[in-house]
């Protein structure tokens, strides 16, 4: 196998890896939607803790006790940084949905990947062609849409508040894969996954307390916080230690087009208008810029291929 060949079988894993994270992601719309409580904090609450022991488990069964407790002594900074950035998106996502619908949650977390190109432009020098920009403002474009619309609703709706906090998670996701991505990938950062579901779950303890939940809903809260967040969260610190921030959003944007079939399918949650074409307008933005950003890349190899030619 050539060296160019392990290159791309390293990205196509990483890749898959990223897609099966994703798919794993999508879960939550739909599962939240059946569940009892409306409480988001103590939803956050539930799915983190939960989370936190499964990736707990994963550790010390993989490396044991021993080296599960040097990897957290001796570990750097970005850990820690992406466990802040971790713990802000697991709160702000699951508090979203119970404000506002599983569709508008999902356009608004589908921003990250542009956000992460210009993370990674300003922290990782990763230059910004003309292209990336033009989809950066027209990804604002529809989000601006959507918060318009959302401004025009009735009084006392508090969709704005979920579109708001949902908002918070593409921020948090675009910085945390400039850091994993930063990190590389020969440290050790899937600990950042169960540092972050214990952040979030201190921080909504004492608001959200007394945290008491039925049977029904501690199982599917235990559910998703095992294999809607734990595993695929493992799995996305994998792939974004392997691949650009942009790439790591962009595949995740089939959390966008899951979670919304999902939650129309299996809790009758059908997209509002202005959800729908301010997500057409990001989507557009985003599948636009990575069409032209591969055909400008075939140009430039079949340049360079001409020249060397010559």
């Amino acid at each position: 196998m050539t060296v160019r060949s392990t290159v791309l079988a390293r990205h196509a894993g990483a890749a898959l890896a990223m897609v099966v994270a994703t798919l794993m992601w999508s879960q939550a719309g739909v599962i939240t939607r059946h569940l009892h409580s409306a409480d988001g904090l103590v939803l956050v609450f539930w799915r983190s803790t939960f989370a936190a022991l499964g990736v707990l488990a994963w550790l010390l069964w993989r490396q044991g006790p021993r080296a599960t407790v040097r990897d957290l002594r001796t570990a750097p900074r970005l850990l820690w940084l992406s466990s802040v950035f971790w713990g802000l998106m697991f709160t702000a996502f699951m508090v979203a949905l119970t404000l506002t619908t599983v569709a508008q949650t999902l356009v608004a977390d589908s921003l990250s990947p542009l956000i992460a190109a210009v993370l990674g432009w300003a922290v990782l020098r990763h230059r910004l062609p003309a292209r990336t920009w033009g989809a950066i403002a027209l990804a604002m474009l529809g989000m601006g849409w959507m918060v318009w619309s959302n401004l025009r609703s009735a009084p006392g709706d508090g969709h704005l508040a979920g579109l708001l906090v949902a908002l918070i998670v593409p921020f948090a996701a675009a910085g945390n894969w400039v850091s994993l991505r930063r990190a590389g990938s020969a440290v050790p950062m899937q600990a950042a996954v169960m540092i972050g579901a214990l952040l979030s779950a201190l921080a909504v303890s004492i608001p959200g307390w007394p945290v008491a939940v039925d049977g029904h809903d501690l199982f599917w809260l235990a559910y998703l916080g095992v294999f809607q967040l734990a595993l695929p969260g493992m799995l996305a610190v994998w792939a974004a230690q392997r691949l650009a921030p942009a790439e790591v959003g962009l595949l995740g944007l089939l959390e966008v087009v899951f979670g919304t079939l999902w939650a129309w399918i299996g809790a009758g949650e059908r997209p509002a208008g202005s959800t729908l074409i301010g997500g057409a307008l990001i989507l557009a933005a985003l599948i636009g810029n990575e069409i032209l950003g591969r055909h400008q890349a075939r140009r430039l190899c079949k340049a360079r291929e001409e020249l060397a030619g010559v």
